[in-house]
C-alpha cells in the first residue's frame, strides 16, 4: 500500500512539472509572440526626407481662431519655434517630432536629407466648391490643389461638411496620389502625400476628440477640458499629429508599418488611446494640467500653446513612448 501511494505521489509530482513546463513553454511562447506583433517592419519604401513645406487647405467655413490654432500646430514641429518663454526641461512639440527620427536612424543608406518640416501656403475654400458631402476622390482633388512638389498637403473639412467614412471608420486618413502633368516641372509625374482631418465637434466629438469629450463606448469618465478651449479643432490637433507622424514615416504604403498593408498600424496609430505614462482603455494618462484653465495637455508649442499629442511607437524599444 505504502509503495503504491508512493508511486501514486511521485507520478503526481512528476505530471505536475511537465505541467508546469508546458504552461512555462506556453507563457514563453505567447510573450515571443506578442512581442513580435509589436515589432515594426520596415517594407524598403522611401521615407519622406529633405525640406517638406505643409500646405493647409481649409475646406468650409473655420473662424481665424481655429486656424491659429492648427497653424501654430504646424509650426511647433520646428525646435526653433517654441516659445523663449518655454523651460528647455518642459516638454515640447518639437521634442515629440524628433522621437520620429528614430525610424530614421534604423534605415542602412545614411545618404537620404534630413527632414525639415515648414508652414507652406494655406488655401481657403470657403464657398464648399465640391458640396457638403465628399468621397474620397473629393479628397484627392482638393488636395492637388496645393504645391505637388517636396509638400505634404493637409485637407481640412469644417465640422458641418460629411466626408465618406468620417465617425463611422476613420477621423482622418493619409495617403498618396499622383501628381497632375500640370504641375511643375510640366510633364513629371511623381508621388505626393496628402492627408485629410475633419473636424468632428459636431458629428463624433465623442469618437474623434476623445478625451475632451465622453466617449461613444466604454467607460463614462468626465471629458478634460481641451487646452484651447477649442474641442473641434483640438481633436483636429491630435489626429493630424498621428497622421503626420505615419506621413512621414509610412508615406506611400511601403514604409514603416505593422499588419496588413490595407490597415496598418503606423508610429501613432499603434498606441490608440495613449497621451500620457499609465494610460489605459478610458483613461488617457497621467497629463500635465494647467493651473488656470484646468486645460489637459502635454506639450508646449509656437506663440505659448499647449496641445494635447498622442504617444509614439518607439522602434527601437517596441514601446510606445510617452512626453509626460
Amino acid at each position: 500500500m505504502a509503495s503504491f501511494i508512493n508511486t501514486t505521489i511521485s507520478f503526481l509530482v512528476q505530471l505536475s512539472i511537465v505541467l508546469s513546463l508546458i504552461h512555462f513553454t506556453l507563457g514563453t511562447r505567447i510573450l515571443e509572440e506578442q512581442t513580435e506583433v509589436l515589432k515594426f517592419h520596415y517594407h524598403n519604401g522611401p521615407l519622406l526626407t529633405g525640406k517638406i513645406s505643409m500646405n493647409l487647405i481649409w475646406y468650409g467655413k473655420f473662424m481665424p481662431t481655429q486656424r491659429a490654432i492648427i497653424s501654430d500646430f504646424v509650426t511647433s514641429l520646428s525646435s526653433s519655434s517654441t516659445s523663449r518663454k518655454t523651460s528647455p526641461n518642459q516638454p515640447s512639440v518639437a521634442t515629440w517630432w524628433k522621437s520620429t527620427e528614430k525610424y530614421f536612424s534604423l534605415l542602412k543608406s545614411k545618404k537620404a536629407s534630413p527632414l525639415v518640416l515648414s508652414l507652406g501656403n494655406q488655401l481657403l475654400d470657403e464657398s464648399y466648391s465640391l458640396g457638403k458631402s465628399l468621397k474620397e476622390k473629393h479628397i484627392k482633388q482638393l488636395a492637388a490643389k496645393g504645391d505637388q512638389k517636396n509638400a505634404i498637403n493637409i485637407v481640412l473639412t469644417a465640422s458641418d461638411v460629411v466626408v465618406e467614412g468620417f465617425c463611422s471608420s476613420r477621423c482622418g486618413t493619409h495617403g498618396s496620389s499622383l501628381s497632375s502633368k500640370n504641375a511643375p516641372p510640366k510633364g513629371k509625374i511623381y508621388k505626393f502625400s496628402y492627408i485629410w482631418v475633419g473636424n468632428s465637434e459636431s458629428q463624433c466629438p465623442g469618437q474623434c476628440a476623445w478625451p475632451f469629450h465622453q466617449p461613444i463606448y466604454g467607460p463614462q469618465g468626465p471629458a478634460l477640458v481641451a487646452p484651447n478651449n477649442d474641442v473641434g479643432s483640438d481633436g483636429i490637433v491630435m489626429n493630424l499629429a498621428s497622421l503626420l507622424a505615419g506621413t512621414i514615416t509610412n508615406p506611400f504604403g511601403n514604409g514603416y508599418y505593422q499588419g496588413p498593408a490595407d490597415a496598418p498600424l503606423e508610429a501613432a496609430s499603434a498606441c490608440p488611446g495613449v497621451y500620457g505614462s499609465g494610460a489605459y482603455p478610458g483613461y488617457a494618462g497621467n497629463l500635465l494640467v494647467d493651473p488656470t484653465t484646468g486645460a489637459s495637455y502635454n506639450a508646449h508649442g509656437a506663440n505659448g500653446r499647449k496641445f494635447l499629442l498622442p504617444a509614439l511607437f518607439d522602434p527601437s524599444t517596441s514601446s510606445c513612448s510617452t512626453l509626460v
